[in-house]
Order: structure tokens, then C-alpha cells, then sequence
């Protein structure tokens, strides 16, 4: 059995395929009343758009959405929201040697194997192109938690990392890497640039913070914001690993040096750390929720990797086509959207549990 559903009580579900006519996403569960247009979508899309740049697929794709339901007057109406993206740039050809053989590291194998049968043409749906459906979700997402201020950005590419020293929060809307770091991101042009030059691909961390998530929400068990967090983004293609706070560095510290210690103020307790990133026994803690998501590089490149043919036989494949030399890049509008969406799931159910009391 397949799942294209995400959330509890905020849900959204994505639809259609890489070369189909159109993809999309159903947001139900949105409160009514709430003010939303295309315009409130289009400029979250439009970061995560291809064709942008160089170091990003060179697919063009306006990623224009088309609100289909949902909304009156300007208005959600606490119906399903139905939102369409239109495919405009396929090119199914490039694909003919994905039919026949598979792309190692892709999911293409994995497909056949548990459908018998699987859509070539640009991965179907473990394709990318699947996530602008979650960046227009996510956009609706953002009306239901107007208090949290969300923003992403790439601290690693091929292992060349940010200087936390030289972090600007203006500098990641500056260059084309969404990097806080001016030096990095004029290191990675040459580095993003090197690798697609030769046919191969690299890998990125991608880092959020959401700051103003109230103390309480979240759950103890089985629906704890940081359980909930993980399963978001390790949902997001190409996504091998998540760190909420320290991660595992924490593994290698003391326990007082895991502590993030607490004085009295006047609005609660103000912490004197951070290493938890925000969540405590599944339960948000006031303090801003971090988390670190690990993109591995683009399976489709154009070294020849050895694979194996449908029929079984060997080979070895070179998958032309138009590709992302870094998809970590594109990843960050994406990791934006499933942050907003789980908090916006976590804030409907507090309220439902525990009404409207602080936090």
C-alpha cells in the first residue's frame, strides 16, 4: 500500500508525476477564514523553481499555481484547498536508457521491485519535481502559524562548510546557494560548477530554524515534534539523514555539557543553551527549534556508474537529461515547507488537547 498523505489534523496530499501534464497537493484541514491568493504561494515556489541558475537543472519550469478549491472571496473556507502546478518542460526522451537499466543510488530499482512496473520518465514520483507540490502546501501552511518566523539555508557542500564567524541571515537571499556565508558561497561556485562540468554531482547539509514556536507543542510519545520533524523531512527525496539540535555530537559530550541550563525570567525560564534544539521529551520548549537534514548527491550524472539491465544483465549507465549538480540547493525552499507544515499539524493539536492556554 502506498501513502501521499501527510499530517493529522492539518493534512496535505500530493499528486501526479514528473513528465505527467500536472502535479499538485489537497491541504485539508485549514482553518477558515484565513487570507490566501496564488500571490501568497508563487514567491515560495519561485525559490525552489529549476532552471534558475547554472548550478541548478536546466528544466524551465514557471512552477505557476492555480488554487482550484478551497477558497472564496479571498478567503479559505475550511474545505479541502486544491493547488495545481502545471509540467511544461518535460523531455521524456532523454530518459529511453532509464527504461532499460537502472540508475544506482536512484529509486528506480526499488520501484520495479515492489510495483513490477514503475514511470521512467524523470523518476515519476521520486522525481524532485515532486517537492514544489509540498513548497505550495507549505505556503498554506505558513498562515496557520503566524508567530514562527521560518528560514533555511546550506551550510555544507561536498564537505565544505560555512565559518559559523562569518554567518549573515541577510547574505542567504544574496547568492545563489541560499549560504549565510559570503566566502563559502563564492567557494562552492567553483565547486558546484567543477562537478557538473564533470558529470557527477555533490552533496549538501541543508540547516532551519524556526524561532517563536511557543513552549508546549508536541506530544510525549507518539507524536513528539522532533519524531514528527524527522519523519517530515526524511519524506523530502534524496534526504539520508536528520539532526534535531546537537544531533549526534551530542553523543560525544558529558552530560553537563548536554545541559542547556535554565534562570528564572520574567516570561518563564531563559535558557542558557540550546544543544536540544528547542524540544524536550517531545514537547517544544519556547527556545528556537533547529534541525540539520543531510541531502545526498544527484543519483542521475553523466559518469558511467555500473548497473544492472530489467532483464538482469550488466551494464553500465550514463543518465543524460537535465539535473540538479547539487539538489541540496533546491532543497531549501523544501525543508521550509515540511517545518511549516508539521508545526501547523503540532499547533492544531495543541489547541485541540489543551485549548487555548499559554503555549
Amino acid at each position: 500500500m502506498s501513502f501521499n498523505i501527510f499530517g493529522r489534523l492539518f493534512r496535505f496530499t500530493t499528486w501526479g508525476e514528473s513528465h505527467g501534464p500536472a502535479i499538485g497537493a489537497v491541504v485539508d484541514g485549514c482553518p477558515p477564514g484565513l487570507a490566501l491568493s496564488e500571490g501568497d504561494i508563487q514567491p515560495w515556489l519561485d525559490l525552489r523553481k529549476p532552471g534558475t541558475s547554472k548550478f541548478t537543472t536546466q528544466r524551465r519550469e514557471p512552477d505557476a499555481v492555480h488554487i482550484l478549491s478551497g477558497v472564496f472571496e479571498g478567503r479559505t473556507t475550511g474545505t479541502p484547498i486544491s493547488l495545481m502546478i502545471e509540467n511544461t518542460d518535460q523531455r521524456s526522451k532523454d530518459y529511453s536508457e532509464v527504461a532499460k537499466a537502472y540508475r544506482p543510488g536512484h529509486a528506480d530499482y526499488a520501484y520495479d521491485a515492489k510495483y513490477g512496473f514503475r514511470d521512467y520518465r524523470g523518476g515519476g514520483r521520486s522525481s524532485a519535481r515532486e517537492t514544489a507540490s509540498r513548497v505550495a502546501a507549505g505556503a498554506v501552511a505558513r498562515l496557520v502559524i503566524p508567530e514562527v518566523d521560518i528560514f533555511a539555508y546550506v551550510s555544507e557542500i561536498g564537505g565544505d562548510a560555512i565559518d559559523m564567524r562569518n554567518f549573515d541571515a541577510e547574505e542567504i537571499g544574496r547568492n545563489l546557494f541560499f549560504c549565510p556565508d559570503a566566502e563559502a558561497a563564492a567557494r562552492w561556485e567553483a565547486l558546484v560548477d567543477g562537478a557538473r562540468k564533470d558529470g557527477s554531482s555533490l552533496g549538501a547539509v541543508v540547516e532551519c530554524v524556526a524561532s517563536g514556536v511557543p513552549a508546549g507543542w508536541g506530544a510525549p510519545l507518539y507524536a513528539k515534534l522532533d519524531s514528527e520533524l524527522a519523519a517530515a523531512m526524511m519524506s523530502i527525496n534524496a534526504v539520508k539523514g536528520v539532526e534535531i539540535g546537537d544531533g549526534f555530537a551530542a553523543a560525544r559530550l558529558r552530560g553537563e555539557q548536554n545541559a542547556d541550563p535554565m534562570r528564572p525570567g520574567s516570561d518563564g525560564p531563559v535558557f542558557l543553551a540550546n544543544h536540544a534544539g528547542g524540544i524536550a521529551g517531545g514537547i517544544s520548549t519556547g527556545q528556537p527549534v533547529k534541525i540539520r537534514i543531510a541531502f545526498k548527491p544527484t543519483s542521475s550524472i553523466l559518469t558511467p556508474v555500473e548497473t544492472v539491465t530489467r532483464d538482469g544483465e550488466a551494464s553500465d549507465i550514463i543518465t543524460k537529461g537535465r539535473h540538479d549538480p547539487c539538489v541540496g540547493i533546491r532543497g531549501v525552499p523544501v525543508v521550509e515547507a515540511m517545518m511549516a507544515l508539521v508545526l501547523a499539524d503540532q499547533k492544531l493539536l495543541h489547541r485541540a488537547q489543551c485549548g487555548e492556554q499559554p503555549g
